[in-house]
């Protein structure tokens, strides 16, 4: 049940997950962050498919080790260890989702209905669960039953065919985005959709089913482009660094190194004149609007390309942000996490790991940053299984701590 005012804004919120790997793990850690009790269901002896993900592996203590991409999306959880084809197991998976509030899975359709898992078993002995599924494709339709793994999303829903060089340059082609950005988009949608059902649930008194894919989750991601080609028919195409509608915005060479320059209005254009001493560019009407702009990309951009290859690329970067206009190095991981707004966002956060017998793991925290109920972070990454012996008690007692 939800507490009206909790300590935390998802204090007594439980969410059995179901789901490993990405998606529904990063959409329970976020939960996690700010109250919620997550109990993370593993395979006995193999737990998540993540835990191997490595190298790098981390140290939990007794000759055991974790890999690092597990830690990124599993902090704040209680992991047991259960198989859904045990029957035992089942009959306590089944009994723990009749005490939770939440269950996030991630199966082949199908699956768990197989099982006595699925939306329509559960629901029928807990009526206010919600029940939020992650699917590649969705739960209907012809993909319905295709797996899917953030990468090959990427090239179905579009993403690839606009990013990467243009065609004609160095190192054209389609190309990935370098993080998995489906399963974090849809991690977070998937906690928006489970808080939007929570809170509905409070005046309706039932709970319901999310369905919810890394298809839809990526193709309305891609907004910004699919809008402009239903009202032009023109097929986007990949721009490099560049942005299709809005000029100047690229990666510029300065004399010790590149930065990155957007402008996104008119006023920021001539600002960025200014402080270029470039009076003549500010003066030309073909560039007095975006609109011009991107009509005369290519002589512009190559003026800008001449004024900034002679300047040095921090002193240019203070020069134009004092003046309003966005303008940014291109950091590594190294560089970033030196950066001194990046520190002073405090966005990393320290865990040991073993109960104090194994290494230390450094995560990222949660962007949000509450004024009175912030984000808290007091339980690292779990062993697998390290809580089944409490959780199988708790359960067996009939406590809530189950």
């Amino acid at each position: 049940m939800m507490s009206a005012f909790p300590g935390r804004p998802l204090d007594n919120v439980r969410i059995l997950d179901l789901s490993r790997v990405l998606a529904g793990p990063w959409c329970t850690q976020l939960m996690a962050d700010f109250g919620a009790d997550v109990i993370k269901v593993e395979r006995p002896g193999a737990g998540d498919d993540t835990r191997s993900w490595g190298p790098p592996f981390v140290d939990q203590g007794d000759g055991e080790r974790v890999a690092a991409y597990f830690c990124c999306a599993n902090r704040g959880k209680k992991s047991v260890a259960l198989d859904i084809g045990n029957p035992a197991h089942r009959d306590a998976i089944i009994e723990l989702a009749g005490r939770v509030d939440v269950v996030v899975e991630n199966f082949k359709t199908g699956t768990l209905e197989r099982y006595g898992l699925g939306y329509e078993a559960l629901r029928r002995r807990n009526p206010r669960l919600v029940y939020c599924s992650i699917t590649g494709y969705g739960k209907t339709g012809p993909y319905a039953d295709r797996p899917g793994y953030d990468a090959v999303l990427q090239g179905v829903a579009g993403l690839m065919s606009v990013t990467g060089e243009k065609d004609g340059e160095p190192g054209a082609g389609p190309q990935k985005v370098g993080v998995p950005l489906t399963d974090i988009l849809t991690g977070v949608y998937a906690a928006y959709g489970i808080v939007t059902a929570l809170w509905e649930r409070e005046r309706s008194g039932e709970g319901q089913r999310i369905d919810l894919s890394l298809l839809d989750v990526l193709v309305t991601s891609m907004a910004t482009l699919a809008v402009p080609y239903f009202a032009s028919g023109v097929v986007p195409t990949r721009q490099g660094n560049t942005h299709a509608s809005v000029v100047p915005s690229d990666i510029f060479a300065c004399a010790d190194g590149p930065i990155l320059v957007t402008v996104g209005n008119d006023a920021q254009f001539r600002k960025l004149c200014q402080a270029l001493a470039a009076s003549d560019l500010a003066a030309d009407e073909r560039y007095a609007t975006n609109e011009g702009r991107v009509r005369h990309r290519e002589a512009l951009v190559c003026a800008l390309r001449e004024l900034m290859a002679h300047r040095q690329r921090l002193p240019l970067i203070q020069a134009l942000s004092d003046a309003g206009v966005p303008a940014g190095p291109l950091n590594d991981l190294r560089q970033t996490f030196a950066d001194p707004q990046v520190q002073h966002a405090g966005l990393t956060v320290d865990f040991p790991l073993g109960q104090g017998a194994g290494g230390q793991v450094k995560v990222l925290g949660s962007p949000l940053k509450f004024s009175r109920t912030p984000a808290q972070y007091d339980r690292p990454p779990p062993g697998l299984g390290e809580h089944t012996e409490a959780v199988m008690a708790a359960l067996s007692h009939g406590r809530e701590g189950a």
